[in-house]
């Protein structure tokens, strides 16, 4: 039974801000900065000044590339808060930093909505079941449309969004929010960019405007509280104090998504949110318990979330500061001194720390100890890579494993000098363990290295790196697409293996025939096996360990497919017997018979090519809509839905990422600029 939990545990907050790319994302944190007295002078994405992004790549770019974290102090609460990435290249920093938060702010573009990113994190955040607050951000642009963004989150996201405010003027008229929580309008002072702000009583007009938009928000209040239920339905006054818990109730589980606005860039809307941050978002205390699995016996361990239960963290993201290995580690419970020694659950092993950290984006302050809910930065850790678990011998546990998507797309690189090739290979590794979705391999044929990421921006950032940060310019290739490759029919053979040795040999003779039945699966099934061997009737069922071995070597074969070398899936492999010799048939001669008939399977079946299948959004001016279309149609794509706004369409298509090289510099050509797209891996299927 744990402890009534101390005022400190519930003043801790664990954030991240997470949206689609341009949605405004890290001018919010900057701003969240500036008014927390964390930064005294506020930078711009634009200028590349902003402090969150500090990587040369992302200042000369304009973009958030790493998840940069940094702590927040506001109103005696300590806030935790990772900004990440919005371009799709860079997910992985999204997906892992999920991961760990017990709260997200998700920005929205008054004018874009619910665009295709923001969907892919609103997954993501479902998926480890965050509560999260909404803030449409951008109400002064040109086209800026409140309620259209609060429909399409209902539309799009199957979610319960509610309005807590709505904006005072909108584009150019843009002056502030009205407060449906106090119904008090709050207006902005320029003078002090934005740092304070006056609460007004509302006027008739006001009033009458807010009127539905309370209304919606107290229905929804009433959902989750019967005393507010009552005094609602008897049209009595509603303490705000009541108001606020329950909706901090419904946030909490995932009920519904507090709604609020403003525009980051003109300062006007941040206080509230911070607010927000600390009233309706939760301490880490106040969540479940953490569930794992005790590395050898299986069975669920539990850790409450305070600083008596034995120690236990997730090692969540490795970067290289330096060329020192960072680890950043979220402390689920217990207390970890500096210096200490954690035993490395999923490896197995005992690490040393040296270090501990307190993270504000690029700078480092060291600290004596790290204590349940903090999320900080480990020197020291040499074993340890993205998805382990850290925690004591004495009480093991394992977190659930991170998944992470399929790269799509390579690139050969040499370096331009022949001494550099020993060094390239060195920081090839260590940029391969910071970034789960990029890999390395040589190819056989020409003994080329073949990098392999999420997209070209991807992959041209890791090519900077190695410039700038490990002094290794490069020789690059043209960019090459990833495949799949799957069986075009069903088959069944009989793969026999056998092999004699001399009389005088030492070495016994080895023998094993496999019979296999394979067929081809729908998209996305992954390589599935069946084992169909059917005991005798006088009862001697085949070892296991000849069916692991038949198993192993079916999967071990479909790492390579005939057409082009990459792996094969979606096939279903049946075995469906094993004949054998006594004192010949072993698991390895199994193996190696079950290998050779996948290979006589697809040479009789044949392969089918699978192509890496991109979700395309382009939003385009009117103007151009039927240009864009036919450019679409002309590179394999297949348009699916079209969409009408103001002034212009968003056009959403299935195409070939084979067709889409240089697709950015087409469409600004086909469009005078005007048009913008994005892009993102959804399938690898036949074209």
């Amino acid at each position: 039974m744990s402890s009534k939990p101390s005022a400190a545990q519930l003043r801790l907050r664990n954030i991240g801000v997470i949206a689609h790319i341009d949605a405004g994302k890290t001018t919010v944190t900057e701003r969240f900065l500036y008014y927390t007295g964390v930064i005294h002078r506020m930078g711009e994405v634009h200028d590349g000044q902003a402090v969150m992004d500090w990587m040369p790549q992302e200042q000369e770019r304009g973009i958030t590339i790493t998840a940069a974290t940094t702590v927040l102090p506001w109103k005696k609460h300590e806030v935790h808060l990772i900004d990440t990435p919005g371009h799709v290249d860079f997910t992985v920093e999204v997906e892992r930093s999920l991961r760990v938060l017990d709260g997200a702010v998700v920005v929205f573009c008054a004018v874009g909505g619910v665009e295709p990113q923001s969907e892919t994190v609103w997954r993501q955040a479902d998926h480890y079941q965050i509560p999260r607050l909404a803030f449409v951000n951008k109400m002064d642009r040109l086209g800026a449309d409140f309620a259209n963004c609060v429909q399409q989150m209902e539309d799009k996201l199957d979610c319960r969004p509610v309005p807590i405010q709505i904006p005072l003027g909108k584009e150019d008229h843009f002056e502030g929010v009205i407060d449906l929580m106090t119904m008090e309008a709050l207006r902005w002072n320029t003078d002090d960019l934005g740092a304070t702000f006056v609460s007004e009583e509302l006027s008739d007009d006001l009033a009458d405007l807010a009127a539905p938009w309370r209304e919606r928000l107290l229905e929804t209040l009433a959902d989750e509280d019967d005393q507010i239920a009552e005094a609602f339905l008897n049209g009595e006054d509603l303490a705000l104090a009541d108001l606020r818990a329950a909706l901090r109730k419904s946030c909490l589980n995932n009920r519904s998504v507090p709604v609020l606005c403003g525009s980051a860039l003109k300062n006007k809307g941040i206080q509230p949110l911070l607010d927000a941050v600390v009233d309706l978002l939760p301490a880490p205390i106040e969540l479940p318990a953490v569930i794992g699995v005790h590395p050898k016996t299986g069975e669920d361990v539990r850790f409450e979330r305070n600083r008596k239960e034995p120690f236990s963290g997730l090692a969540f993201k490795v970067q290289l500061w330096d060329g020192r290995k960072h680890t950043y580690l979220r402390v689920y419970s217990g207390v970890l001194p500096s210096n200490a020694t954690v035993f490395n659950a999923s490896k197995q092993k005992d690490e040393k720390i040296s270090r501990l950290l307190k993270l504000h984006a690029d700078k480092k302050e060291r600290l004596q100890k790290a204590q349940a809910g903090d999320i900080v930065g480990v020197v020291g850790l040499k074993l340890t890579t993205t998805g382990d678990t850290l925690c004591t011998r004495d009480h093991q546990v394992v977190f659930g494993e991170m998944e992470f998507t399929t790269p799509v797309i390579s690139i050969a690189i040499e370096p331009k000098s022949s001494r550099d090739e020993e060094k390239l290979t060195e920081s090839l590794t260590k940029m391969v363990e910071e970034d789960p979705t990029f890999t390395v391999k040589e190819d056989p044929d020409t003994g080329q290295t073949i990098l392999s990421g999420m997209g070209e921006l991807h992959l041209e950032i890791i090519c900077d790196r190695l410039a700038r940060e490990f002094h290794i310019p490069v020789n690059v290739g043209k960019p090459q697409v990833v495949f799949r490759e799957t069986l075009a029919k069903n088959a069944e053979v009989t793969e026999r293996f056998e092999r004699k040795f001399d009389e005088n040999s030492e070495a016994k003779n080895m023998f094993a025939a496999v019979t296999v039945e394979a067929r081809p699966l729908t998209r996305g099934a992954g390589i599935q096996f069946v084992n169909d061997i059917q005991t005798p009737a006088e009862g001697t069922a085949m070892p296991q360990d000849w069916i692991d071995a038949a198993e192993a070597g079916l999967r071990e074969a479909t790492g390579s497919g005939p057409q082009t070398g990459y792996p094969m899936e979606d096939i279903s492999l049946r075995l469906k017997g094993i004949k054998h010799r006594d004192g010949e048939t072993t698991a390895i001669s199994v193996h190696i018979a079950a290998a050779s008939a996948f290979r006589s399977l697809y040479q009789k079946a044949g392969t089918s090519v699978l192509l890496p299948i991109m979700a395309l959004e382009v939003a385009t001016p009117d103007a151009f809509t039927g240009t864009v279309i036919g450019d679409i149609n002309a590179r394999g794509g297949k348009d699916e839905e079209l969409v009408k706004k103001t002034a212009h369409t968003t056009i959403r298509a299935r195409v070939p990422m084979t067709k889409m090289f240089g697709y950015s510099t087409d469409l600004r050509s086909i469009t005078e600029g005007r048009a913008t797209f994005s892009m993102q891996f959804l399938e690898f299927d036949i074209v």
